[in-house]
This record gives C-alpha cells, structure tokens and sequence, in this order.
C-alpha cells in the first residue's frame, strides 16, 4: 500500500506543478514572449494565458510602460577643439516585445552606444557657444536619429534630453570672467542713460521754467505799462475836463521842480528851457495880483523914481 500512496502523491505534485505551468497571469502594461521546444510561438498579453506545460516557456517578461534611462557623462568634442562632457536622459517605450528580445541582444545597451555615437557626430559640427545655446536642435537631431535606427529593435523614443552640458573648468572661469564684464557693461550703460535722461529733463524743466517766468514778466510789464497809460489817460482828461489855464499849469510846473532834484545821487541836474515861459506866466499872475494888493505902492515907487530924478547931484 505505500508504494501505491507514494505514487498518487507525486502524481498529486506533477499535476499542481502541471496547473501552475500552465495558468499564465500577465500584469496590465506587460508582455511575455512563449517559446516551444526553444522557437518562438507567440506572445502573451495582460490577463489570463493557458500555455502547454513542459513544452512551452516562458522567455521573456517586457515592461510595455514608458522608460526613463539616464547614460553617465560623455566626452564629446565640438568644432573648436574644446571637450566638453554631456549628461542625455532618454525616454522611450518597447511597441513590439517579440523585436525587442529578439532583434537586438540589449536594446538599452544599443540605445546608449547609439546615442553616444550620433551626440559625438552632432556637437562635432558646433563650436561651444552654439553647443551651449541649441539644446533643442541637438534634442530634435538626436530623437530623429535614434527613433529611426531604434524602430526596427520594436523601440519607440519619445524624448531625448540634454541634462548637463559641462565645459572645461578654464572655460567656465574665461565665461564667468565674460559675463562679468558684460554686466558691468550694461550696468554703466544704464546709468549713462539714467544720467542722460535726467539731464534732459532737468533741462526741459528749466527751460520750461524760463520761459513761464519770460512770459510772466511780459504780461506784467504789459499790464504795468497799460495801467500806466490807463493813469496817464485819465489824468490828462481830467486836466482837459478842468480847462486850465497857463498861469496854473505853470504854478505846477513849478512846484515839480524840487521832485526833480530829490536824491542823493542828484549831483547834478538841468533846468530846462520852459521854465522861462513858466516864470513869465507866473511873474504875469503876479502883476496881476498888484492892484488887488494896494495901487499907493505903484504911485509911490513911480514918485520914488520921480525924485530921483530931482534929487542934486553930489558931485
């Protein structure tokens, strides 16, 4: 009897070890390449697979999701002679998992050498500073470059990115020292300019203020000299209104005489030529005057003179 239950127990493990084999659970975004006797018989996508146990295998599980694989830096030269080292980020997603296991040994291996190779023979056409300002001619150059070559591996490449670009240390410090300078330069030139432009303005402003003053000047001296005229109007209508005669516009005149020699810096001052008529005008009013004041003084001053003439001579 336990020769008999040693057998349907191994008979119990075969078959548990047969159902494993053959029930297949493929996760969601992967594939599994199925072999049969080492030849490739078809490919498992996600969910529930039967395949023949001990005949077919599995050879290979794929990831069908979008990968991420960073390459270490790599030494490249530009046109000019300079090396500089780049760091490239690649993104790319397996489409056909059978190519993938069977076109190509390592795809990762192949994009990586292949990416090397195309950089080198991009930025081998740059000098530096065109390197270091086209990162998104490279990146389309490179993505062209590898999704064409990587097509037939079942490769598709979605992004290629440039992550680093690195010069040598002594052109790093000649870029600094440049940089430096060209700040500087801006920065004078910005001043100049700040100082130009308030110089202009400051200008504009007494320019402005010139000529607000000029133009206030002018308005007063116009209204000075209309108020003047004004004054010199209504006097002289009013004298006109009056009707004076000679003998008071000469009694006026002179009582303006005195005005006339005011002020200590007076040292000298001309009679004009009508102050004779003023004092026959006024010498007249006086003699007019006389009679009013007594005739006894005329007769005496004419008796006077008639005895002078009567009076003997001395000698």
């Amino acid at each position: 009897m336990e020769p008999v239950i040693i057998v349907l127990i191994i008979l119990v493990v075969l078959v548990f070890i047969a159902l494993i084999k053959t029930i297949q659970v493929i996760p969601q975004a992967s594939a599994a390449i199925v072999e049969r006797f080492g030849r490739y018989t078809r490919t498992l996508n996600a969910g529930l697979n039967i395949v023949v146990p001990f005949i077919d295998t599995i050879r290979n599980r794929i990831d069908l999701r979008e990968q991420v694989v960073p390459f270490p830096p790599q030494p490249v030269i530009t046109q000019d002679n300079l090396v500089v080292n780049i760091d490239t980020v690649i993104y790319y997603q397996v489409t056909d998992a059978r190519a993938a296991t069977y076109e190509v040994a390592s795809y990762i291996q192949a994009i990586e050498q292949l990416t090397v190779t195309t950089l080198r023979n991009i930025i081998g056409g740059m000098d530096l500073e065109r390197t270091l300002t086209s990162r998104e001619e490279i990146n389309a150059a490179l993505r062209g470059v590898l999704d064409e070559a990587t097509g037939k591996w079942g490769i598709r490449v979605n992004r290629v990115e440039l992550k680093a670009i690195e010069p040598p240390t002594s052109i790093q410090d000649s870029m600094e020292k440049q940089m430096r300078a060209d700040r500087d330069k801006r920065a004078a030139i910005l001043q100049a300019e700040g100082v130009r432009q308030s110089e202009i303005l400051r200008a504009e402003g007494e320019k402005q203020s010139q000529i607000l003053r000029a133009e206030g000047e002018a308005k007063a001296a116009a209204l000075r000299a209309e108020g003047e005229a004004q004054a010199v109007r209504t006097v002289f209508e009013a004298i006109h209104a009056g009707d004076p005669d000679q003998k008071l516009l000469s009694y006026q005149y002179l009582q303006m005489l005195p005005k006339i020699a005011e002020g200590d810096a007076n040292k000298l001052w001309i009679v004009p030529s009508e102050i004779g008529d003023a004092l026959k005008g006024l010498s007249g009013a006086v003699g007019n005057f006389g009679p009013l004041g007594g005739g006894s003084g005329s007769n005496g001053s004419s008796g006077g003179g008639a005895e002078r003439r009567e009076k003997p001579d001395i000698d």
